[in-house]
C-alpha cells in the first residue's frame, strides 16, 4: 500500500495555545487531504510535531523518523514543514522518496535574516546546505506558491528555483500562505489532491 506523510507548518504562539482552534496537524486543508488520500487507498499520516510554535529540528526529526520513508512514500509539507522536508532529505542522502510536494515552503533566519521568526527556531532548524542532488532521489518535486505570500516564502522559492530548476513550480494568484479559508475558498485544496493522483498513476 502506498503511504503519504503530511508535515504541518509553524503555528503562531497564540493559535497554538488557543483551545478553540485545532492542532496544527488537524488544521486548514490537512485533514481534508488526509481523508481524500485514505479514500484512495493511500495510508496517510499527519504527525503532530512537538512544540510546533517554536520548532526544534531535533524533536521534529525524531517524530518524523518514526515513519518509514521509501521510494513509494508521498511527502507533503506546508510552510515550515516544507522547509523541514528539504532539510531532512538533504541531510539523509541515503533516503529515496516518491512524489514530494511543498506548499508555500519557508526556511529560517539563516536564509532570510531580514524576516526572522517571532520565536527562534531550535535544534539546528535550517542550519544546513541544500543537497542539489536531492532530485535524483525522488520521483518528482512539485512546489506550490502564491504571488502574495511573505518575504520569507518568496526567498525560499528563489533558493529552490536556483537549487532545483527542473522541479515543477505551480504559481497561484492571491492564495496567500495557503492557510485554508483564511487565504483560499475553503479548507480544501483540490488542486494539490488532483496532481497527487495524476502523479500517482
Amino acid at each position: 500500500m502506498k503511504q503519504a506523510i503530511i508535515v504541518h507548518g509553524k503555528p503562531s504562539k497564540q493559535s497554538y495555545f488557543n483551545p478553540n482552534l485545532p492542532s496544527a496537524s488537524n488544521s486548514i486543508w490537512l485533514p481534508w487531504l488526509q481523508q481524500q488520500l485514505l479514500i484512495c487507498g493511500i495510508d496517510t499520516q499527519t504527525p503532530e510535531m512537538p512544540e510546533s510554535w517554536r520548532p526544534d529540528y531535533s524533536l521534529w526529526r525524531q517524530t518524523f523518523e518514526k515513519y518509514d520513508v521509501n521510494s513509494e512514500t508521498i511527502l507533503v509539507g506546508h510552510s515550515c514543514g516544507g522547509g523541514f522536508l528539504i532539510q531532512w532529505m538533504s541531510e539523509n542522502p541515503q533516503i529515496c522518496a516518491g512524489d514530494v510536494y511543498l506548499v508555500a515552503p519557508a526556511f529560517g533566519d539563516k536564509f532570510n535574516p531580514e524576516a526572522p521568526y517571532d520565536e527562534p527556531l531550535r535544534g539546528g532548524f535550517f542550519d544546513f546546505e541544500i543537497d542539489e542532488a536531492l532530485l535524483d532521489r525522488v520521483r518528482s518535486l512539485t512546489i506550490f506558491y502564491s504571488d502574495n505570500d511573505s518575504v520569507r516564502v518568496d526567498t525560499a522559492i528563489k533558493i529552490l528555483k536556483k537549487s532545483f530548476p527542473s522541479a515543477c513550480y505551480r504559481l497561484f494568484p492571491r492564495y496567500g500562505h495557503f492557510c485554508g479559508k483564511r487565504d483560499m475558498a475553503d479548507d480544501t485544496f483540490p488542486e494539490l489532491f488532483e496532481i497527487i493522483l495524476r502523479n500517482r498513476k
